[in-house]
């Protein structure tokens, strides 16, 4: 009986049949059989079919439940949308007169983990010193994870430079700790240092360097993986591809895509989606949507349709992004804030006002909030529009403070239709919202010099230079056969250096062939600046 009663649930795929399961075994009267007792409770708190309410009913019920049966009850609510109850659960659990084990703590430091909560990890930290657990490697591992996953490198530091003994899990939970908090040269020594590297341990650096984006030292990582590492998993390529996607190396995205395919890698929807983002990205919309349309509609999901959508709008195809749009609705995905916001920004692309406003209303009507990115947006489309003024209303009657990003786009609009009065204001606030910013001075000094305002656009630039903020130098990546060069303004470091200025020469004189007369005086200006 007990033997079928597993496989039965082993079977089992919703939560209905789950019900009908627990009932079967409360019929014949193997709930109370202890085995079967902690296999239903295992499945109905931790599958994918299970729910973890129920599960703590089931829990409930059993007359005296083992350490086993609290850390399964404590584990699937560390996993729920509710991580807090996780702690009500190990009061519960104290009180009961039941002592923990080396398990029940790490499920505890997910649980603060996923709240981002330090405090509360650290009071189960001392927990677990305080009942003799300061040596355990797996609870040390969790530890790590915790402290970085909160920003307290310096604890998970600590934590990990006590350990008597460490395994992979401890190099890589330190690793992905530095990588977290953007200190890739610590991370990096860390790597170096590492006695063992598998894939989590490579895909850790190169996600790492995606995140603070060094996309180029990223794709160097892999490319040196691939020599001298395991093969990737879809945790690798989804970072690696990324990083193509960032840099606009198409000829590259497409050698990646290619390693997908030559090292049998699952197509899971995750993978697919970073494909049609990275070829979006690198221009090649074509390909992005032949991967797009490889999956089944039943199979998809919105992250999938969002990145087609937000690629259409990218490239300008405002129709093709709508339609998209209107498919994504028949097929029954449901749209969420991302969606509306690819929506918004096909809209300030095709000049589609009452269009956007449509949008930008629907993310409330849908239960959502719009954040600040949808007013941002949406200001951006009544700037390029010519819509200044309600732009200007608009920002008005936000019930937030305006952003760095939504003041630009209204400078941009300013800029585009000469409102040189409002362009100041703009182009001032944006300097006490974000002092630090070169291009925030640089914004300003711009309005000064295309009204002709030479010296206060001088006193801008002479402002910059005195709060030390720099002037990025600009840069352009040109992708030739696979490989990516990068220019600076007179950059001559190039070894095809002559030829490229000869043919820049060429096409700058065609270029003032159709300057008008009246914008060299700008022009010059920018260049002398630069």
């Amino acid at each position: 009986m007990f033997q079928a009663f597993i496989t039965v649930l082993d079977k089992c795929k919703s939560f209905s049949k789950l019900k009908q399961i627990h009932a079967l075994a409360i019929t014949f009267g193997l709930c109370h059989d202890e085995p079967v007792s902690s296999k239903l409770l295992s499945f109905v708190a931790l599958s994918d079919t299970g729910n973890i309410d129920y599960a703590y009913r089931v829990f409930s019920r059993l007359p005296s439940p083992r350490v086993f049966n609290w850390n399964t009850i404590i584990r699937g609510y560390s996993n729920s949308k509710n991580p807090n109850t996780s702690f009500l659960v190990f009061i519960q659990m104290l009180r009961a007169g039941v002592f923990p084990d080396y398990l029940t703590y790490p499920f505890l430091a997910k649980a603060s983990a996923r709240l981002l909560k330090p405090d509360l990890g650290g009071a189960i930290h001392g927990h677990a010193l305080k009942n003799g657990f300061e040596l355990d490697m797996f609870i040390n591992n969790s530890l790590i994870h915790l402290y970085a996953s909160c920003r307290d490198i310096v604890y998970a530091r600590r934590v990990f430079d006590e350990m008597p003994m460490k395994n992979i899990v401890s190099w890589n939970a330190m690793l992905d700790g530095y990588a977290k908090c953007g200190d890739m040269v610590l991370a990096r020594q860390v790597f170096d240092l590492m006695p063992h590297k598998d894939v989590v341990s490579w895909s850790c650096l190169i996600d790492g360097y995606v995140k603070i984006g060094d996309y180029k030292e990223a794709l160097a990582v892999f490319e040196n993986m691939r020599v001298l590492g395991p093969k990737a998993n879809e945790v690798t390529m989804v970072s690696v591809l990324c990083a193509c996607a960032h840099l606009g190396a198409l000829d590259q995205g497409r050698l990646m895509h290619f390693h997908v395919m030559d090292d049998g890698l699952p197509m899971t929807l995750v993978l697919r989606t970073s494909l049609v983002d990275m070829y979006a990205k690198c221009g090649a919309i074509k390909e992005a949507l032949d991967v797009f349309r490889g999956v089944s509609n039943g199979k998809s999901d919105v992250l999938l349709w969002n990145a087609m959508i937000g690629g259409f709008a990218t490239h300008g195809l405002v129709k093709e992004s709508l339609e998209l749009f209107t498919e994504m609705q028949i097929v029954g995905i449901v749209p969420d804030e991302i969606t509306y916001l690819c929506l918004l920004n096909a809209c300030a692309h095709g000049g589609l006002v009452k269009e956007a406003w449509y949008f930008f209303q629907c993310v409330g009507k849908h239960g959502m909030t719009p954040k600040s990115e949808h007013y941002a947006c949406m200001v951006d489309v009544l700037a390029r529009a010519g819509q200044v003024a309600e732009a200007c209303q608009f920002i008005c009657e936000m019930p937030m403070e305006p952003t760095a990003a939504l003041l630009g786009a209204l400078l941009n609009g300013c800029l585009i239709y000469g409102k040189s009065d409002l362009a100041e204001l703009v182009g001032r606030k944006l300097i006490e919202l974000d002092p630090d910013h070169d291009g925030r001075y640089i914004g300003l000094s711009n309005v000064y010099a295309a009204v002709k305002r030479w010296n206060e656009a001088r006193t801008m630039r002479e402002a910059m230079e005195r709060r030390g903020v720099k002037k990025s130098a600009g840069f352009s990546d040109v992708e030739i056969s696979g490989a990516l060069h990068s220019f600076v303004a007179h950059d001559e470091k190039h070894p095809n250096s002559e030829q490229i200025y000869k043919m820049l020469k060429f096409i700058v004189s065609q270029m003032k062939l159709d300057v008008h007369k009246d914008n060299q005086e700008y022009i010059f200006y920018e260049m002398k600046c630069s």
